[in-house]
């Protein structure tokens, strides 16, 4: 019998939320495989001068990496509200063995990157760049092994992933953040009072909520904390029950503000803004490097962050979780497939390519350099991962 202290999780909303990522991913491989051919291709001079074209005093590459990204981050922002209060993380017990994962998986690859770029001051700003998993890349990866990976060991992705994320936005706000203009953090102190006010009293009309964000998301532009965070501060605000509703009643809860907004975003997020943020970050150009060059320290720190950084950190947190019985292993789950799992961690395409972009610049040399090291990093953990997963691992009867 089940403890009616501990209620039980809406799986329908997790299952639906990875059949999008699962979606995701497998595009965006596509829209990062065609930025590469354009990239290198007679097409090359116009698809970098188009994402340097300014439109209301912000590039295009800006507006896609401040401006639809910020949807992302809103997505990402709802995600992580809902999996703490009623979802895979609701109770410290779920969220201690993803947590951990997670934070070894931050760790360790941060600590391979500082040591390979270690006396380039420049460099060590992107010591944060191999801390991320792409959550919809793997997730697509896994979606391709089929049978072979239990769903308790994408569920675990999945939450390792969402805490992963938070770490991200923490690390973006504290160490990503440039001067900043008290007037405008002032003007975003109190749009987001005002946001909480609606959320205290019960207001549960969406577009209030989305129209206060545009301008939250004008001062926070404004502000030099970095504008995509915007998203993340407004999702907080967004009220998960209808108002009176008790935690453990999740029976209409499906048409509350959060999971409504959630709902209506997850296509324009998974199928518009990802595969164009994809499009428009993942094009390196070739010409005149050589082959030495994923050896230079920002590429080689990224590869190895990735690539050895990932797989060590989750393995390693997960294998200590466990030990010191502090968590239990995914069900149905051996630890063959939870290493196949760790590798897939270092695919860490989407976010680590955006604190690249706030590390370095959107160009120059290092930006240059940091897509082949995200582009190496992840495909090695991404081939690495299947093969594990695919050939290591008996299949199923």
């Amino acid at each position: 019998m089940s403890n009616p202290a501990t209620p039980t999780p809406p799986l329908p909303k997790l299952l639906e939320f990875l059949k999008h990522e699962s979606s995701a991913g497998l595009i965006l491989m596509g829209s990062a495989l065609l930025a590469l051919i354009v990239a290198n291709s007679p097409l090359a001079d116009g698809y970098f001068h188009a994402l340097h074209v300014y439109i209301g005093g912000l590039s295009v590459l800006h507006w896609i990496n401040d401006g639809l990204m910020a949807l992302f981050f809103l997505l990402v922002g709802l995600e992580i509200k809902r999996e703490m209060l009623e979802g895979q993380l609701s109770s410290w017990g779920q969220r201690i063995l993803p947590g951990f994962a997670a934070l070894g998986g931050m760790i360790v690859p941060a600590l391979i990157y500082v040591a390979c770029t270690q006396g380039d001051s420049t460099a060590l700003r992107g010591w944060a760049i191999p801390m991320a998993t792409d959550i919809a890349f793997a997730l697509g990866v896994l979606t391709l092994l089929g049978s072979r990976v239990p769903a308790s060991l994408k569920v675990f992705l999945a939450a390792l992933a969402i805490i992963d994320d938070l770490g991200a936005v923490i690390v973006i706000a504290l160490f990503y953040t440039e001067q900043l203009s008290m007037l405008a953090l002032g003007g975003a102190a109190a749009v987001l009072a005002v946001l909480i006010a609606l959320n205290v009293f019960g207001v549960k009309r969406v577009w209030i909520y989305l129209l206060l964000g545009v301008l939250l998301w004008f001062f926070v532009l404004k502000s030099g904390v970095h504008a995509t965070l915007a998203g993340v501060m407004l999702a907080l605000t967004v009220p998960l029950r209808e108002k009176g509703e008790k935690a453990v009643d999740h029976a209409d809860h499906g048409h509350s503000p959060l999971h409504r907004l959630e709902h209506g975003l997850h296509p324009w997020s998974a199928f518009l803004v990802i595969p164009i943020f994809g499009f428009a970050n993942a094009g390196v150009s070739f010409a005149g490097m050589s082959p030495h060059a994923v050896f230079d320290a920002v590429p080689l720190g990224i590869i190895a962050g990735l690539f050895i950084g990932k797989q060590l950190g989750v393995l390693g947190f997960t294998w200590l979780a466990i030990a010191t019985g502090r968590a239990q292993r995914p069900a149905q789950a051996s630890w063959m497939q939870l290493y196949g799992v760790a590798l897939l961690c270092g695919i860490g395409f989407t976010m680590s390519l955006f604190i690249g972009g706030l590390a370095f610049g959107d160009g120059g040399e290092l930006m240059r350099e940091t897509k082949l090291g995200v582009l190496g990093g992840s495909v090695l953990s991404a081939l690495a991962g299947v093969f594990v997963l695919r050939f290591l691992v008996r299949a199923p009867r």
